[in-house]
């Protein structure tokens, strides 16, 4: 998405991604250009992960580029040191994708001044719809790791379901764990795990509430792309979630890795369900704040911002 949104304004961008990839078969379809190695022409290198970050400065290395690394995860890093001296010298900027990344990151010693907050966009759809059965239905959508909360979700389920009539609970997404929630899900009949969901427009027009039971979150993309759709969330009140969930107006915050507080929050939407319709307009217009192309445009003052630095700094070094 954010290739896209530079694409609009009008950057020239080579794509690195494994070749048997997602993202590659996306970014085809977007028509963007794809490289199997980062070109010798370019200006600007930026990675989205720790592992790219490190191949792209061991490759550029020696190079008059700019590098720029998005900081993904809001986790504590294993190694302070180490963390400080990667993001502060192996790149000339850092993007953290939420005020909770930036905090990490300043924790760990990374200069504040090296950092821009820029949250990852979400496609907003021209229309939605909204048409929730007779059973009140809930959804998630995320890999199935320890971080995302499945679990979580299952155990308040099956604690809500004796006051909710017909539950239904959808846990959408694959991962290593998606089998142990299974197990969990088993215990009740009201709970599905179909796999990868590919039509998330019927998904999110299903649902009366969305999910986000996460333990760890930086941002909360699906989260935000919920409530694009008009969809309430009810999330865990920690990292860019409580950055982009208002509580009781576009949804409800509940303490991460609870199950009994989650229960109460999905009970207490239930026994509202005439008024969400009007929480997710509100949703949607809150999501409306976080768009692709705000993102791009940001990300683009950042480049800019890193390319007239290192341009000054070249200057006062020709004149030393």
């Amino acid at each position: 998405t954010l290739a896209a949104g530079l694409k609009a304004l009008g950057h020239e961008q080579s794509l690195v991604c494994p070749s048997d990839s997602e993202l590659r078969q996306r970014a085809e379809a977007l028509r963007l250009i794809l490289a199997d190695s980062i070109p010798s022409d370019v200006d600007i290198v930026h990675t989205h992960s720790g592992k790219a970050q490190n191949t792209a400065w061991w490759r550029t290395l020696g190079k008059p580029v700019v590098r720029v690394v998005t900081r993904h995860v809001a986790f504590a890093p294993k190694g302070a040191l180490l963390h400080r001296l990667k993001y502060t010298y192996t790149c000339d900027g850092v993007i953290a994708v939420s005020e909770s990344v930036r905090e990490r990151l300043i924790q760990s010693g990374v200069p504040e001044q090296h950092i821009a907050v820029i949250p990852t966009g979400v496609a907003l759809p021209s229309e939605y719809r909204r048409t929730p059965g007779e059973r009140f239905t809930v959804g998630h959508l995320g890999a199935f790791t320890e971080e995302k909360g499945q679990s979580v979700a299952v155990d308040a389920a099956l604690l809500a379901e004796k006051h909710i009539p017909g539950l239904r609970m959808i846990l959408g997404g694959e991962g290593p764990l998606r089998e142990a929630v299974q197990i969990l899900a088993s215990q009740s009949s009201g709970m599905e795990t179909p796999g990868f969901i590919d039509d998330k427009e019927a998904f999110f027009a299903g649902l009366d509430v969305f999910l986000m039971p996460s333990k760890s979150e930086a941002w909360g993309l699906a989260a935000l792309e919920a409530m694009a759709h008009g969809v309430p969330v009810i999330a865990s009140d920690i990292g860019g979630l409580r950055e982009i969930v208002k509580h009781e107006e576009t949804g409800w915050l509940v303490p991460a890795n609870d199950a009994r507080a989650l229960a109460g929050a999905l009970i207490y939407a239930f026994q509202r369900r005439e008024a969400l319709g009007e929480m997710g307009h509100r949703a949607r217009d809150r999501a409306a704040q976080f768009t692709i192309e705000a993102t791009a445009q940001k990300t683009e003052q950042f480049y800019r911002r890193l390319l007239s630095s290192r341009q000054a700094s070249s200057a006062s070094d020709r004149r030393t």
